[in-house]
């Protein structure tokens, strides 16, 4: 693992020195700030001659700092002469706008994946996309991977049988992420029937399967952002008479007022994974952080060593 070299920039240096632990390697170290005009500004303070370079950096709020900061780390590998440059992106921000839904709007999300590729990304590593096509964006190879099996865990070890619980989709679009996570933890599967009237409103109608009375539901996202949707999916779902309702995403971005609607929602806890850092004025006592840094860490090193990255999520025996 000698030639493997792990770099972060500032959006989750704690995530990246986690899997520097699980990897047993130390952190790479590179110096990151700004002129005093607001240019960023990025030096690598070690040898990074013919080794495979891996960039840790999602792409959360502040976004654009943290998307330029990334550019300029890959450019500065690239002319500091690296082998290869893996961008390890586990929450890829801008993946919202996949499409154009109505005329004159750019497909952002496409746009951001030729600025990683143009700035000499070799490869990416992401986890949990808003919408898996957007690994077609990308014209380099894309390693897509899935929180589901830390987020699993954690409702595993609550201990309720599988006859209580009812797996909840929040949406229509977060149906087959629904069914995954039903097929391992059991359990009867409902859908909350969302309609959209604006792009930052939306309205709960209807509960689809179930029953939700008397059970413990689990609600599932990809991620949580103002939190207005998965809350009100949540309310709907209480108003049917669950008993205890439990919410987990990967990416806790929680921006806005969403620490006060999760506050104020009908629920007993909300998992969400360590691929954005969560403030500790964010942090409610509801609110469980889960660690992905061990998968993350071993999709590296399979990389490093050009080994399959799907065997990762295949069901033993399989």
């Amino acid at each position: 693992m000698r030639e493997l070299k792990i770099l972060s920039g500032q959006a989750n240096p704690e995530l990246a020195q986690d899997i520097c632990s699980a990897l047993h390697l130390d952190l790479g170290s590179l110096t990151l700030g700004k002129f005093p005009d607001g240019e960023n500004f990025c030096k690598i303070d070690e040898d990074v001659r013919g080794r495979d370079v891996f960039l840790l950096q999602p792409t959360c709020p502040p976004v654009n700092d943290n998307l330029l900061e990334l550019l300029i780390m890959i450019d500065s590998c690239k002319r500091a002469s690296a082998a290869r440059v893996t961008a390890v992106i586990p929450y890829f921000g801008y993946a919202r706008q996949d499409r154009k839904d109505e005329g004159r709007v750019p497909i952002t999300a496409k746009l951001v994946a030729n600025m990683i590729a143009r700035a000499g990304a070799d490869r990416v590593l992401t986890m949990d996309l808003h919408a898996p096509q957007i690994q077609g964006f990308f014209d380099v190879p894309v390693d897509h991977l899935y929180a589901a099996p830390v987020l699993n865990a954690y409702f595993e070890q609550m201990g309720h049988p599988q006859d209580d619980i009812v797996v909840v989709s929040p949406d229509e679009g977060s149906i087959k992420r629904a069914i995954g996570h039903s097929k391992r933890l059991g359990g009867r599967l409902a859908i909350v029937d969302k309609r959209r009237s604006s792009a930052l409103e939306t309205k709960q109608e209807n509960i689809i399967g179930g029953p939700v009375e008397g059970k413990v539901c689990l609600m599932f996202d990809d991620m949580i952002s103002t939190a207005g949707s998965i809350c009100g999916a949540a309310q709907l779902v209480h108003e049917a008479g669950a008993k205890e309702i439990h919410l987990a995403a990967t990416h806790g971005v929680l921006c806005g007022d969403a620490i006060d609607k999760i506050r104020e929602a009908p629920i007993k806890s909300l998992c969400v994974a360590n691929t954005v850092p969560i403030p500790p004025e964010k942090r409610l006592d509801s609110v469980q952080v889960v660690s992905v840094a061990s998968l993350l860490a071993e999709a590296i090193k399979r990389i490093h060593h050009h080994k399959s990255i799907s065997e990762m999520f295949r069901p033993p025996g399989s």
